[in-house]
Protein backbone atom coordinates (compact mmCIF):
# COMPACT_ATOMS: atom_id res chain seq x y z
CA UNK A 1 0.00 0.00 0.00
CA UNK A 2 1.28 3.44 -0.88
CA UNK A 3 1.39 5.57 2.26
CA UNK A 4 4.26 8.05 2.32
CA UNK A 5 6.05 9.65 -0.56
CA UNK A 6 8.93 11.44 1.17
CA UNK A 7 8.98 9.92 4.65
CA UNK A 8 9.20 6.14 4.91
CA UNK A 9 9.97 6.68 0.38
CA UNK A 10 13.60 30.69 32.13
CA UNK A 11 10.91 28.08 31.66
CA UNK A 12 7.33 29.21 32.40
CA UNK A 13 6.46 27.36 35.62
CA UNK A 14 2.86 28.52 35.68
CA UNK A 15 0.86 25.89 37.62
CA UNK A 16 -1.79 25.80 34.88
CA UNK A 17 0.35 26.18 31.76
CA UNK A 18 -2.15 24.73 29.28
CA UNK A 19 -2.41 26.66 26.03
CA UNK A 20 -4.22 26.57 22.69
CA UNK A 21 -3.41 25.48 19.18
CA UNK A 22 -5.58 26.31 16.23
CA UNK A 23 -4.57 24.74 12.92
CA UNK A 24 -6.73 24.97 9.80
CA UNK A 25 -6.15 22.81 6.72
CA UNK A 26 -8.23 22.42 3.54
CA UNK A 27 -11.86 21.77 4.49
CA UNK A 28 -10.67 20.04 7.67
CA UNK A 29 -8.86 21.20 10.76
CA UNK A 30 -7.48 20.08 14.09
CA UNK A 31 -8.86 22.92 16.09
CA UNK A 32 -7.56 22.79 19.58
CA UNK A 33 -4.92 21.22 21.73
CA UNK A 34 -4.10 21.90 25.38
CA UNK A 35 -0.46 22.92 25.86
CA UNK A 36 0.25 22.63 22.18
CA UNK A 37 3.17 21.36 20.05
CA UNK A 38 3.42 24.80 18.37
CA UNK A 39 3.80 27.01 21.46
CA UNK A 40 6.79 27.64 23.76
CA UNK A 41 5.27 26.56 27.09
CA UNK A 42 6.58 23.46 28.83
CA UNK A 43 4.76 21.55 31.54
CA UNK A 44 6.28 20.42 34.80
CA UNK A 45 7.38 16.80 34.87
CA UNK A 46 4.51 14.37 35.64
CA UNK A 47 1.84 17.06 35.09
CA UNK A 48 -1.21 16.22 32.96
CA UNK A 49 -3.41 18.74 31.17
CA UNK A 50 -6.78 17.73 29.71
CA UNK A 51 -8.77 19.88 27.27
CA UNK A 52 -12.44 19.54 26.30
CA UNK A 53 -13.36 21.87 23.45
CA UNK A 54 -15.94 22.70 20.83
CA UNK A 55 -15.48 24.64 17.60
CA UNK A 56 -18.03 26.08 15.17
CA UNK A 57 -16.94 27.00 11.64
CA UNK A 58 -18.73 28.07 8.49
CA UNK A 59 -18.25 29.51 5.02
CA UNK A 60 -20.35 30.66 2.08
CA UNK A 61 -17.44 31.51 -0.25
CA UNK A 62 -14.43 29.56 -1.47
CA UNK A 63 -11.44 29.99 -3.76
CA UNK A 64 -11.56 28.02 -6.99
CA UNK A 65 -7.88 28.26 -7.74
CA UNK A 66 -7.32 31.93 -6.92
CA UNK A 67 -10.82 33.02 -7.94
CA UNK A 68 -13.24 33.68 -5.08
CA UNK A 69 -16.66 32.14 -5.69
CA UNK A 70 -19.90 32.12 -3.73
CA UNK A 71 -21.53 28.85 -2.69
CA UNK A 72 -24.54 28.39 -4.93
CA UNK A 73 -26.42 25.13 -4.37
CA UNK A 74 -25.07 24.38 -0.88
CA UNK A 75 -25.36 27.89 0.65
CA UNK A 76 -23.48 28.11 3.97
CA UNK A 77 -21.51 25.03 4.97
CA UNK A 78 -21.14 24.51 8.72
CA UNK A 79 -18.52 22.46 10.50
CA UNK A 80 -18.80 21.44 14.17
CA UNK A 81 -15.85 19.90 16.01
CA UNK A 82 -15.59 18.58 19.55
CA UNK A 83 -12.29 17.30 20.86
CA UNK A 84 -10.61 15.76 23.87
CA UNK A 85 -6.88 16.41 24.06
CA UNK A 86 -4.27 15.38 26.61
CA UNK A 87 -0.76 16.75 27.28
CA UNK A 88 1.75 15.14 29.66
CA UNK A 89 5.09 16.38 31.01
CA UNK A 90 7.25 13.32 30.45
CA UNK A 91 10.46 15.18 31.39
CA UNK A 92 11.21 18.76 32.40
CA UNK A 93 12.08 19.53 28.78
CA UNK A 94 9.90 16.98 26.95
CA UNK A 95 6.11 16.99 26.59
CA UNK A 96 3.90 14.48 24.77
CA UNK A 97 0.38 14.93 23.36
CA UNK A 98 -2.57 12.89 22.11
CA UNK A 99 -6.03 13.77 20.86
CA UNK A 100 -8.99 12.79 18.72
CA UNK A 101 -11.60 15.20 17.28
CA UNK A 102 -15.19 14.34 16.43
CA UNK A 103 -16.47 16.29 13.40
CA UNK A 104 -19.94 16.95 12.00
CA UNK A 105 -20.62 18.82 8.75
CA UNK A 106 -23.84 20.06 7.18
CA UNK A 107 -25.23 22.72 4.86
CA UNK A 108 -28.06 25.22 5.34
CA UNK A 109 -29.46 24.11 1.97
CA UNK A 110 -28.51 20.48 1.32
CA UNK A 111 -29.33 20.69 -2.39
CA UNK A 112 -32.55 18.73 -2.30
CA UNK A 113 -31.15 16.28 0.24
CA UNK A 114 -28.35 15.07 -2.01
CA UNK A 115 -25.57 16.54 0.15
CA UNK A 116 -26.45 16.03 3.79
CA UNK A 117 -23.02 16.24 5.37
CA UNK A 118 -21.11 13.68 7.41
CA UNK A 119 -20.12 12.97 11.00
CA UNK A 120 -17.66 10.80 12.89
CA UNK A 121 -14.22 10.64 14.46
CA UNK A 122 -11.55 12.24 12.30
CA UNK A 123 -7.80 11.58 12.86
CA UNK A 124 -5.96 10.38 15.94
CA UNK A 125 -2.95 12.58 16.67
CA UNK A 126 0.20 12.04 18.75
CA UNK A 127 3.06 14.53 19.13
CA UNK A 128 6.09 15.43 21.21
CA UNK A 129 7.78 18.77 21.95
CA UNK A 130 11.36 19.27 23.14
CA UNK A 131 12.91 22.42 24.61
CA UNK A 132 16.44 22.53 23.21
CA UNK A 133 17.58 25.88 24.63
CA UNK A 134 16.49 28.50 27.15
CA UNK A 135 18.60 31.59 27.70
CA UNK A 136 18.10 34.56 30.02
CA UNK A 137 19.12 38.04 28.93
CA UNK A 138 18.85 41.48 30.51
CA UNK A 139 15.58 42.28 28.70
CA UNK A 140 13.98 38.84 28.61
CA UNK A 141 14.19 35.15 27.78
CA UNK A 142 14.86 33.29 24.53
CA UNK A 143 13.48 29.78 23.96
CA UNK A 144 14.25 27.38 21.11
CA UNK A 145 12.06 24.30 20.72
CA UNK A 146 11.24 21.54 18.26
CA UNK A 147 8.19 19.31 17.90
CA UNK A 148 7.18 16.32 15.82
CA UNK A 149 3.78 14.75 15.26
CA UNK A 150 1.90 11.98 13.52
CA UNK A 151 -1.77 11.67 12.63
CA UNK A 152 -3.83 9.10 10.77
CA UNK A 153 -7.57 8.55 10.16
CA UNK A 154 -9.27 6.73 13.02
CA UNK A 155 -12.50 6.02 11.12
CA UNK A 156 -13.31 4.99 7.57
CA UNK A 157 -14.62 8.39 6.48
CA UNK A 158 -14.85 9.40 2.83
CA UNK A 159 -12.10 11.96 2.14
CA UNK A 160 -13.29 12.64 -1.42
CA UNK A 161 -16.56 14.24 -0.29
CA UNK A 162 -15.59 17.88 -0.13
CA UNK A 163 -16.54 20.24 1.37
CA UNK A 164 -18.33 17.84 3.75
CA UNK A 165 -15.43 15.44 4.28
CA UNK A 166 -14.22 15.06 7.86
CA UNK A 167 -10.55 15.32 6.78
CA UNK A 168 -8.10 14.65 3.96
CA UNK A 169 -7.98 10.95 4.86
CA UNK A 170 -4.22 10.47 4.71
CA UNK A 171 -1.51 9.85 7.31
CA UNK A 172 0.64 12.87 8.11
CA UNK A 173 4.04 13.42 9.71
CA UNK A 174 5.06 16.90 10.86
CA UNK A 175 8.33 18.49 12.02
CA UNK A 176 8.34 22.00 13.52
CA UNK A 177 10.90 24.51 14.75
CA UNK A 178 9.82 27.18 17.29
CA UNK A 179 11.47 30.41 18.46
CA UNK A 180 10.03 32.64 21.19
CA UNK A 181 11.31 35.71 22.98
CA UNK A 182 9.55 36.83 26.17
CA UNK A 183 10.28 40.25 27.63
CA UNK A 184 10.53 40.89 31.35
CA UNK A 185 7.15 42.66 31.19
CA UNK A 186 5.36 39.51 29.96
CA UNK A 187 5.05 40.45 26.27
CA UNK A 188 6.22 37.74 23.91
CA UNK A 189 6.83 37.14 20.22
CA UNK A 190 6.82 33.67 18.69
CA UNK A 191 7.36 32.24 15.25
CA UNK A 192 7.37 28.67 14.00
CA UNK A 193 7.82 26.79 10.73
CA UNK A 194 6.67 23.24 10.08
CA UNK A 195 6.81 20.83 7.17
CA UNK A 196 3.93 18.40 6.71
CA UNK A 197 4.49 15.12 4.89
CA UNK A 198 1.19 13.64 3.71
CA UNK A 199 0.47 10.19 2.35
CA UNK A 200 -2.22 8.82 0.04
CA UNK A 201 -5.96 8.60 0.54
CA UNK A 202 -8.35 6.14 -1.09
CA UNK A 203 -11.38 7.50 -2.94
CA UNK A 204 -14.56 5.63 -3.87
CA UNK A 205 -13.85 5.92 -7.58
CA UNK A 206 -11.23 4.45 -9.91
CA UNK A 207 -10.58 7.55 -11.99
CA UNK A 208 -9.80 11.19 -11.24
CA UNK A 209 -8.18 14.15 -12.98
CA UNK A 210 -5.12 15.90 -11.52
CA UNK A 211 -3.55 17.85 -14.41
CA UNK A 212 -3.89 14.55 -16.22
CA UNK A 213 -5.90 11.32 -16.01
CA UNK A 214 -5.31 8.85 -13.18
CA UNK A 215 -6.95 5.41 -13.34
CA UNK A 216 -6.68 4.56 -9.66
CA UNK A 217 -8.59 5.11 -6.44
CA UNK A 218 -5.46 6.36 -4.63
CA UNK A 219 -5.07 10.14 -4.45
CA UNK A 220 -1.76 11.79 -3.59
CA UNK A 221 -2.39 14.41 -0.86
CA UNK A 222 0.20 17.20 -1.34
CA UNK A 223 2.83 17.93 1.28
CA UNK A 224 2.74 21.42 2.78
CA UNK A 225 4.55 24.12 4.76
CA UNK A 226 2.93 25.73 7.78
CA UNK A 227 4.02 29.13 9.13
CA UNK A 228 2.93 30.85 12.33
CA UNK A 229 3.56 34.24 13.91
CA UNK A 230 2.22 35.22 17.36
CA UNK A 231 2.22 38.40 19.43
CA UNK A 232 0.97 37.92 22.98
CA UNK A 233 1.12 39.04 26.59
CA UNK A 234 0.41 37.82 30.13
CA UNK A 235 -1.81 39.80 32.52
CA UNK A 236 -2.94 39.64 36.17
CA UNK A 237 0.03 37.67 37.52
CA UNK A 238 -0.03 35.26 34.58
CA UNK A 239 -3.66 34.26 35.05
CA UNK A 240 -4.77 35.73 31.68
CA UNK A 241 -3.04 35.30 28.34
CA UNK A 242 -4.01 37.15 25.14
CA UNK A 243 -2.64 36.47 21.65
CA UNK A 244 -3.10 37.73 18.12
CA UNK A 245 -1.76 35.36 15.50
CA UNK A 246 -1.19 34.65 11.84
CA UNK A 247 -1.06 31.14 10.42
CA UNK A 248 -0.24 30.26 6.83
CA UNK A 249 -0.34 26.96 4.98
CA UNK A 250 1.04 26.33 1.49
CA UNK A 251 1.05 23.04 -0.44
CA UNK A 252 4.22 22.06 -2.28
CA UNK A 253 2.32 20.53 -5.23
CA UNK A 254 -1.16 19.73 -6.45
CA UNK A 255 -3.78 20.97 -8.91
CA UNK A 256 -6.47 23.68 -8.90
CA UNK A 257 -10.18 23.02 -8.48
CA UNK A 258 -11.64 22.83 -11.97
CA UNK A 259 -14.40 25.29 -12.87
CA UNK A 260 -17.71 24.41 -11.20
CA UNK A 261 -16.29 21.17 -9.83
CA UNK A 262 -15.89 20.08 -6.21
CA UNK A 263 -12.56 20.18 -4.42
CA UNK A 264 -10.59 16.95 -4.03
CA UNK A 265 -7.65 15.84 -1.82
CA UNK A 266 -5.08 16.39 -4.61
CA UNK A 267 -5.67 20.16 -4.73
CA UNK A 268 -2.90 22.68 -4.13
CA UNK A 269 -3.95 24.60 -1.02
CA UNK A 270 -2.85 27.97 0.30
CA UNK A 271 -4.42 29.70 3.31
CA UNK A 272 -3.71 32.90 5.23
CA UNK A 273 -5.49 32.99 8.57
CA UNK A 274 -5.59 35.57 11.37
CA UNK A 275 -6.99 35.02 14.83
CA UNK A 276 -7.36 36.05 18.46
CA UNK A 277 -6.90 33.68 21.42
CA UNK A 278 -7.75 34.35 25.08
CA UNK A 279 -6.98 31.98 27.92
CA UNK A 280 -7.73 32.33 31.63
CA UNK A 281 -6.43 30.21 34.48
CA UNK A 282 -8.51 30.09 37.66
CA UNK A 283 -5.99 30.57 40.49
CA UNK A 284 -5.31 27.62 42.83
CA UNK A 285 -7.80 25.31 41.13
CA UNK A 286 -6.16 23.64 38.12
CA UNK A 287 -9.04 24.79 35.89
CA UNK A 288 -8.81 27.11 32.92
CA UNK A 289 -10.85 28.34 29.97
CA UNK A 290 -9.98 29.24 26.38
CA UNK A 291 -11.87 31.17 23.72
CA UNK A 292 -10.75 32.05 20.20
CA UNK A 293 -11.88 33.35 16.83
CA UNK A 294 -10.11 33.11 13.47
CA UNK A 295 -10.75 33.98 9.84
CA UNK A 296 -9.23 32.91 6.54
CA UNK A 297 -8.50 36.18 4.75
CA UNK A 298 -6.82 34.88 1.61
CA UNK A 299 -6.51 31.49 -0.04
CA UNK A 300 -6.25 29.14 -2.98
CA UNK A 301 -8.49 26.08 -3.43
CA UNK A 302 -9.84 26.49 0.08
CA UNK A 303 -12.86 27.77 1.97
CA UNK A 304 -13.15 31.33 3.27
CA UNK A 305 -13.77 29.88 6.72
CA UNK A 306 -14.56 31.62 10.00
CA UNK A 307 -14.15 29.68 13.24
CA UNK A 308 -15.09 30.32 16.85
CA UNK A 309 -14.25 27.96 19.69
CA UNK A 310 -14.31 27.55 23.46
CA UNK A 311 -12.68 25.02 25.74
CA UNK A 312 -12.14 23.99 29.34
CA UNK A 313 -8.81 22.77 30.68
CA UNK A 314 -7.81 20.95 33.84
CA UNK A 315 -4.22 20.41 34.92
CA UNK A 316 -2.98 18.28 37.80
CA UNK A 317 0.15 16.53 39.02
CA UNK A 318 0.11 12.77 38.47
CA UNK A 319 3.16 12.36 40.70
CA UNK A 320 1.56 14.27 43.59
CA UNK A 321 -1.63 12.24 43.33
CA UNK A 322 0.25 8.97 43.61
CA UNK A 323 2.16 10.22 46.64
CA UNK A 324 -1.03 11.18 48.45
CA UNK A 325 -2.60 7.82 47.69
Amino acid sequence: MMLFRDVFSKRIKHPFSCTLLFLMILWAHLPVLAQSPSDALMMRKSNICILFSTDIGGFDEYWEGKKLRENQTIATVHRYTTATMVAYGLLENLDIYAGVPYVMTRSTQPNGGKFTGASGFQDVMIAAKYEAYKGNFSIGELSLLASAGFSTPISNYLSDYMPYSLGHGAPEVSARGIVQFTTNSGIYFRTSVAHLWRGYTEAERNYYYNDGSYYTAWMDVPNAWNYEGVFGAWFFKKSLKAEVNYSGLKSTSGDDIRAYNAAQPTNRVKTDRVGLNLQYYLPNSGFGAVVYHSRVIEGQNTAKMNNTGVGLTYQFSFKKKNHEE
